[in-house]
Order: structure tokens, then C-alpha cells, then sequence
């Protein structure tokens, strides 16, 4: 299940996305705009630059804007920087493999076997949109804001 932290910071870096130029953007704007607690938000946005997909300058004319161009931001490198896997159980994780505590042999377990499926599924589906994907869903929606309660 996608996080709550996952969906802020899509949301917030699907706001940046709209800045064409180096327009630089502040917490306070992207919090209200897109009703993020500012301190959450705050916390998420340092963990999106250290991993090189914001840029941020501190100062009175400070803010954040996104450090690469939306096409090259999947939806699915940002939920593993945030939520760290896509696969819904430990097992069937690539990165963070861990065999269930009750499971006796995982590489026969049926269970496993098929939430594998399930994670590469949606690492396709996830991998292939971005950010500039997202922004198009918002223009032919109406400029609607993009839910992504999943």
C-alpha cells in the first residue's frame, strides 16, 4: 500500500513539475496549495533532495524546484525513495528481501511466487510514468489536481 509520505511527495513534486522555468517555490506555497502539514512536507522534501530530484537554496529568495526534468521522474523511483520497496510483501521485494517468518522455503511458496507477479506488475506500470505524465492526466482532467489515492 502506497504511504501517506509517498502521496505528499508525489503531489508536491507533481506541483513543482508545473514550473516551466527555475522558478524557485516555497514550502509554505506547495503546503497550502496542496494541503501537506508543513512540517511533514519540510521532512519530506530534504529526503527528495539528498536523493538528487530537488534542488533547494535557503534564503530570502529561496524555495525548491525540481533538480531534473519531469519526464525523467517515474512515479516508481520516487515511491521506492520514500516507501523503499513496490512489492506488497517482504518476500517478493528485490531490495529488501526478507522470507516470512512462517514460510518454510520461498522459492516453492505459491503465495511468494505470485506476489512477485504482482510486484513487477506494478513496478511496469510505475516505471513508466512521470512526473510530465501526471501534469498531461491534469490537463486533459481540467486542471483538476491528480488524486492518487490508489
Amino acid at each position: 500500500m502506497l504511504s501517506q509520505k509517498a502521496k505528499y511527495a508525489l503531489r508536491a513534486l507533481i506541483m513543482l513539475a508545473e514550473r516551466t522555468d527555475d522558478e524557485l517555490v516555497l514550502i509554505a506555497e506547495i503546503a497550502e496549495r496542496e494541503n501537506i502539514p508543513r512540517k511533514f512536507l519540510e521532512a519530506i522534501l530534504v529526503e527528495l533532495r539528498k536523493h538528487g530530484l530537488l534542488f533547494a537554496k535557503r534564503g530570502k529568495s529561496g524555495g525548491y524546484r525540481l533538480a531534473r526534468p519531469a519526464e525523467e521522474i517515474s512515479f516508481g523511483e520516487v515511491i521506492r525513495l520514500i516507501d523503499g520497496h513496490l512489492a506488497p510483501i517482504p518476500c517478493a521485494s528485490k531490495n529488501s528481501f526478507r522470507p516470512c517468518e512462517d514460510c518454510i522455503d520461498p522459492p516453492t511458496c505459491s503465495v511468494r511466487w505470485l506476489m512477485v507477479q504482482v510486484r513487477d506488475a506494478t513496478a511496469q506500470v510505475l516505471d513508466n510514468q512521470t512526473l510530465s505524465d501526471a501534469l498531461r492526466h491534469r490537463q486533459a482532467t481540467g486542471g483538476l489536481p491528480v488524486n492518487f489515492d490508489i
